[in-house]
């Protein structure tokens, strides 16, 4: 009898021991960078978080100080009273943030991915073919958990600067301060939106990323560790294995959804005929007043930050991206028939614009000038030249643009970089016209533009060339 008990603990080990094993020999060899890409990402972050949050405050506090010396030539007493000690107010603050702060802010990119290393981390074989894996996965642990001190100590100087903005706003609202407290107001609202900017490049997974994320979220282990051992877990209890008796004493007295059904159901059965009716009317009013407080949050921002947007103040969602989110990369095509001096030629050109807002554009460009020859009879490749451009696009309506530009261009033939070098031969267009983009769902181009340009100098160039330019751009 003992011998088949020893034989079926053994038995179950056994099977235990198995399944964990094609468990993790499911995930496979997770990309090397995983690690890696998590503490350049956060290292990253924290970085960018530490230097605007110091920023922000500084600029405050210059501000706070310059609207003291204003109010102190109209009444000294008032500038003492609403600035006394303003300085140390920040001081304090800065004192407050170098200690550690109690509480978390819950961040979901950040829960996934502290989370995971912390799996990688007590379950060594998955990363064991890379090298030094173990100082890899403390760093990127370290680095995670100083982001997550950086948000939190961000969350506190929002809650500073909405205190100061709302109490300077009582106190100097009747002393000709409207000026003044509109910046304040855009700058706790900049602040808040690039708060929200970072978080949201945490959720912009690398390659490398998605593969180990994809991976690990496939396998009962991982998802059975997330929901023991995540942030969220710590703050609700999450539903867990059916046969977890933890978990059933935890949904013990709550109702199930045929319970309310139930309940639901024999409350309108005692309201008589007309209960239905007036159910379906109670939804729809409480639908209604959800639809207008959606609304009324639309009006104050859009949704997108949770600070009150300045009356009166059009945000600039471009000023909180990175340089590089406001780049854009395009191609341009423009082809012109054969003339008594020019074969057909095909005007190649590349562009590089950046974003000054949701409505400007500027940028540089360069193009080259391919000769294709004077016709099916007489294809030649030749060089007929080369072009420098710079040009700025003002959003009209919808997907209608104002462009201009100017641009100088090499229109004769050369064989040699140096024959580019005789400025003489080169001719000035001024451009001014309309562009049309349109969004596309592509690999490599997210929009196609189509422009039809007028080229004001035209006339004074020898030979003539023809005024009106009509090109089609693609933007990466």
């Amino acid at each position: 009898m003992y011998l088949k008990s020893i034989i079926g603990v053994l038995l179950i080990l056994f099977t235990g021991v198995s399944l964990f094993a094609q468990d993790t020999t499911a995930i496979g060899s997770l990309p090397e960078k995983y690690i890696s890409n998590i503490s350049k990402k956060t290292a990253s972050l924290e970085q960018k978080l530490e230097e605007k949050s110091d920023k922000v405050l500084h600029q405050m506090m210059k501000q706070e100080i310059r609207m003291k010396n204003k109010l102190a030539k109209v009444d000294s007493l008032k500038a003492k009273e609403v600035f006394e000690h303003v300085e140390q107010k920040y001081k304090d603050l800065e004192q407050r943030l170098k200690a550690k702060l109690p509480g978390k802010k819950y961040i979901p990119s950040l829960d996934t991915l502290s989370t995971s290393l912390k799996f990688l981390q007590q379950n060594p074989n998955l990363v064991s073919q890379i090298k030094g894996s173990e100082q890899k996965l403390k760093d990127a642990m370290q680095k995670v958990s100083g982001l997550e001190d950086k948000f939190q100590k961000a969350e506190e100087i929002k809650k500073f600067l909405k205190e100061r903005k709302q109490y300077l706003k009582e106190q100097l609202s009747s002393f000709g301060f409207a000026k003044e407290l509109k910046k304040l107001n855009k700058e706790v609202y900049y602040y808040s939106e690039q708060f929200n900017e970072y978080k949201a490049l945490l959720k912009d997974h690398k390659k490398a990323e998605r593969k180990a994320l994809e991976l690990l979220s496939k396998t009962k282990l991982f998802r059975d560790f997330m929901r023991k051992n995540s942030m969220l877990a710590s703050l609700f209890r999450l539903p867990g294995d059916p046969n977890d008796p933890l978990s059933q004493a935890n949904l013990g007295g709550l109702q199930t959804r045929t319970q309310v059904n139930g309940l639901i159901q024999q409350q309108l059965a005692a309201g008589g005929p007309n209960a239905q009716q007036q159910f379906q009317q109670n939804v729809q009013a409480a639908q209604a007043q959800i639809n207008q407080l959606k609304e009324k949050i639309s009006q104050h921002g859009g949704g997108n930050s949770d600070d009150i947007m300045p009356e009166g103040f059009k945000p600039n969602n471009q000023k909180t991206k990175s340089f590089w989110k406001r780049v854009e990369l395009g191609t341009n095509t423009q082809t012109q028939k054969a003339t008594n001096f020019f074969p057909v030629t095909s005007d190649l050109g590349v562009s590089l614009g950046y974003k000054l807002n949701d409505r400007s554009i500027i940028g540089i460009g360069a193009s080259y000038k391919l000769g294709w020859g004077r016709g099916w009879n007489h294809i030649k490749f030749t060089s007929e030249g080369a072009g420098l451009r710079s040009f700025i696009d003002w959003k009209l309506k919808g997907s209608f643009w104002i462009t201009g530009g100017y641009e100088t261009n090499y229109k004769t033939s050369f064989n040699n970089i140096e024959q580019l070098r005789d400025m003489n031969a080169w001719q000035q267009s001024g451009l001014i016209g309309l562009s049309k983009v349109v969004s596309v769902k592509s690999k490599f181009f997210k929009k196609t533009k189509l422009q039809v340009l007028w080229d004001i100098l035209s006339y004074k160039q020898k030979p003539v060339t023809q005024p009106i330019v009509f090109r089609v751009g693609y933007n990466f």
